[in-house]
């Protein structure tokens, strides 16, 4: 069971909280100050944090600098209730993976969850096997990933750097382009529905620039009409949300390897 660890200095967001994500199917534990955090943080290993940031004593930013000269990896989302610009820019400095203002819809908090956590279990193989960041063997091959969701986009980023690939992000359609006008990657992952230029625009355009490289979409949408538009304009490969990672990887090295042929 996937252990979840919540640090809130209200007992009562720990409470919810704890009763939301075991319905999930977590094992979750909870601490209410920053202090007790840090020691299940270390006696616990969870594959995920949930930090309060406005905590008395010692505040998320502090545990956060705490986890990070533990773990520089280690998936935290920040709950950054009546959080300034400055310390959200803080935050992520401090590479947490997630920053998510309380008061948004449960569901937005679960689904970061479990995104992240599926991430992270794909990585945990890597990172046992070959240790932290440096050991990973390099791949010398690029791949932009285009999603409008931020967190989806990182996490995708993040994933495929774990596996040697040279991953970079953008979150929206037009500076997909302009970036493969400068410098073409090898490969790019293409989400099908974005505000501002979607994905069907995105690929015809690339088509259009004769672009080389490999394009894998990705789509929520399940409109046949839709999809046998974007399969007319020739990507190698579309994928259904939610993305099966296992499946990704297989769909990226058949493209590489396809292109190189």
């Amino acid at each position: 069971m996937i252990k979840l660890l919540i640090v809130d200095d209200d007992q009562m967001n720990c409470d919810l909280l704890q009763n939301v994500f075991t319905r999930q199917g977590y094992h979750v534990i909870t601490a209410t100050s920053g202090r007790e955090g840090l020691r299940l943080f270390r006696t616990a290993s969870p594959r995920v944090t949930l930090l309060d940031l406005r905590m008395p004593e010692m505040d998320g930013l502090t545990v956060l600098k705490e986890i990070r000269a533990i773990d520089p990896h280690a998936p935290v989302i920040i709950l950054g209730g009546g959080a300034t610009e400055t310390q959200e820019n803080q935050a992520r400095a401090l590479r947490a993976t997630d920053f998510i203002r309380k008061g948004l819809s449960l569901d937005v908090l679960v689904e970061a969850v479990n995104r992240i956590t599926q991430v992270s279990m794909q990585s945990a193989v890597t990172s046992s096997a070959s240790g932290i960041g440096p050991s990973i063997q390099q791949i010398d091959e690029s791949v932009l990933v285009v999603d409008d969701e931020p967190l989806v986009c990182d996490l995708l980023v993040r994933f495929l750097s774990l596996r040697g690939y040279r991953a970079f992000g953008v979150n929206d359609g037009r500076e997909a382009l302009r970036i493969v006008g400068d410098t073409p990657p090898d490969a790019i992952l293409l989400d099908m529905i974005m505000p501002g230029m979607a994905g069907i625009d995105v690929l015809r355009a690339l088509r259009e620039k004769e672009y080389p490289g490999g394009i894998i979409i990705m789509s929520g949408s399940q409109s046949e009409e839709l999809l046998e538009e974007a399969w007319n304009l020739g990507p190698q490969e579309i994928l259904l949300k939610p993305i099966d990672l296992d499946r990704l990887l297989t769909v990226i090295q058949l493209v590489l390897v396809c292109r190189e042929c």
